[in-house]
């Protein structure tokens, strides 16, 4: 057996942070579990951007970082967001559709592999990825400025609001990233039977 890649590591690496977020997401009785989390899935989140880059530039792709790589980002992201249900009070059907989302690309993707095609990621797959990423980060911060500061009521109904409409826009881009999936390669549900 051959020993593992970097990039590799790097994916493994990223799940194993995951256990880890979450025990610091849920970790309640310290002021600033929500800055530890953060930080985690932050990094974690640099480690995506990483083991793709030096697999591709070192001619390191393997079967495992194409099956691992997409599966470990999201898993994290799914993390999140269910701790997003129980912390910030982030409606279930809102990760319910973000989840379905995923499910169904990753499932055409295997249709399409099946026959030989690569369905890249594009332009709206990488804006949902960058939007979801970018919230996730808000509302752990948000978390932590909450609960570590004197925060005002307004004020944190401002922070809270200004959660709701990055939610919105994930939900979108999320939704229209899926679909223009769909639509693209429609021609590949003709071809099932």
């Amino acid at each position: 057996m051959s020993k593992m890649n970097l990039p590799n590591k790097l994916t493994l690496l990223r799940v194993l942070m995951i256990p880890l977020f979450l025990a610091l997401l849920y970790f309640q009785s310290w002021p600033h579990h929500w800055l530890a989390a953060l930080v985690v899935f932050a990094l974690a989140s640099i480690t995506d951007a990483l083991d793709g880059n030096i697999a591709r530039s070192r001619g390191l792709v393997t079967d495992f970082g194409k099956f691992m790589d997409p599966l470990a980002d999201k898993l994290l992201v799914t993390a999140a967001l269910m701790g997003f249900v129980d912390l910030l009070r982030v409606p279930g059907w809102v990760v319910f559709l973000i989840v379905a989302r995923e499910l169904t690309v990753t499932g055409l993707r295997t249709i399409a592999a099946d026959k030989g095609v690569v369905i890249a990621a594009d332009k709206w797959g990488k804006v949902k990825t960058v939007s979801q990423m970018v919230w996730i980060c808000y509302g752990l911060l948000m978390g932590w400025v909450i609960t570590a500061f004197s925060i005002p009521g307004g004020a944190a109904a401002a922070l809270h609001l200004a959660f709701q409409l990055g939610m919105a826009v994930v939900l979108c881009a999320t939704l229209l990233s899926g679909a223009n999936y769909l639509w693209k390669n429609r021609a590949l549900f003709s071809q099932v039977g």
